[in-house]
């Protein structure tokens, strides 16, 4: 084994062993060539991948394991510019952190999340490298392919549409079909739900959200969304997750999220997650497939980009088994079983 090659195992097994401890970079993983388009199953290699000093070997995404790479450094200079979901910042701020060896505060600066709908539309117009984020609306896609934009998308992670309600109200559990009746509607008292006689304040999130193409695509199917008043409207979670805490100093508001940001964002501030049909959400449930209205977590790149360019690699490693236990350890529900 060169000198070149022992210095890079080495040297990973420094960044493993700093990321257990506490003490340093975090691991990241990577996955084959991916899929282009609408999101499909993930196709994802073990080959881990270490992230430091440009890269001179065969391309990282394959599903055929080869040598260790040459080390690749990352650096502010070189550092994708990342943009995505509101729920994936403290994902964005874990890599950004780990991998430049910097504070959580430190990396802020290069962490400019737009939202889901948003951040596609600026990967297509070049305007960023890399983005973590949950699947957009259909008209996103159909964007995509009206501009010959493809792109290469694989799962990093599992979420779940969730339902919230102010710690206070005496409803856990809600239907499916209770759900629809809410916001079309036909339900607007809680105690036709087994709880308070107070009218149900419905909160929904506006347009381009990646909660709202959630709530279109799990729950609505073709039955639209009723028309509500503005003040019912948010275009932000954290937002909807403060009206719902506290509109009109009642408990009588309800909303939906994503389970990471609701749970893991949150619920420390007098919130709770409705059970849906039964099953409440929970890293168990949404990992084993039980909670019934699960989405996806996903990185997406140009499909062009090169295969030894820091966006290629850091979208590769991401996919690794040590990128995923960084996702776990940052509270998401990661593809690891």
């Amino acid at each position: 084994m060169n000198a070149k090659k022992l210095f890079a195992l080495c040297l990973a097994l420094v960044l493993v062993t700093a990321a257990l401890t506490g003490c340093g970079p975090e691991p990241v993983e990577t996955a084959a060539p991916t899929r282009t388009g609408a999101p499909t199953e993930p196709v994802v290699t073990t080959e881990p991948v270490v992230t430091t000093e440009p890269v001179t070997a065969e391309p990282t995404s394959t599903a055929v394991p080869t040598e260790p790479a040459d080390v690749f450094w990352f650096t502010r200079e070189n550092f994708p510019r990342l943009d995505g979901s509101t729920a994936c910042l403290p994902m964005a701020e874990a890599v950004c952190s780990v991998l430049l060896g910097e504070s959580r505060e430190e990396v802020q600066d290069l962490i400019h999340f737009n939202r889901t709908t948003q951040s596609f539309r600026n990967l297509m117009a070049g305007d960023c490298d890399l983005l973590l984020a949950g699947e957009p609306n259909a008209a996103v896609f159909a964007e995509m392919e009206d501009n010959d934009f493809e792109a290469d998308m694989e799962q990093l992670a599992r979420d779940a549409l969730v339902f919230v309600v102010n710690a206070e109200n005496p409803v856990d559990n809600i239907t499916t079909e209770q759900i629809r009746g809410i916001y079309t509607g036909q339900i607007t008292n809680w105690k036709e739900l087994g709880g308070s006689d107070a009218e149900i304040i419905p909160f929904q999130r506006n347009e381009g959200a990646g909660s709202q193409a959630l709530m279109k695509k799990l729950i609505m199917g073709d039955t639209p969304l009723m028309e509500a008043p503005a003040e019912y409207y948010s275009g932000a979670m954290d937002e909807l997750m403060a009206a719902v805490k506290s509109y009109d100093k009642s408990a009588n508001a309800i909303g939906y999220s994503v389970y990471y940001y609701a749970h893991d964002m949150e619920m420390a501030r007098g919130l709770k997650l409705l059970k849906v049909d039964g099953v409440e959400p929970s890293r168990e449930t949404i990992r084993s497939g039980e909670y019934p209205y699960l989405n996806a977590i996903y990185c997406v790149i140009a499909h062009d980009t090169p295969a030894n360019s820091p966006t290629r690699i850091l979208y590769d490693w991401l996919m690794t088994p040590d990128g995923q236990a960084l996702l776990e350890s940052e509270g998401y529900v990661s593809n690891q079983q």
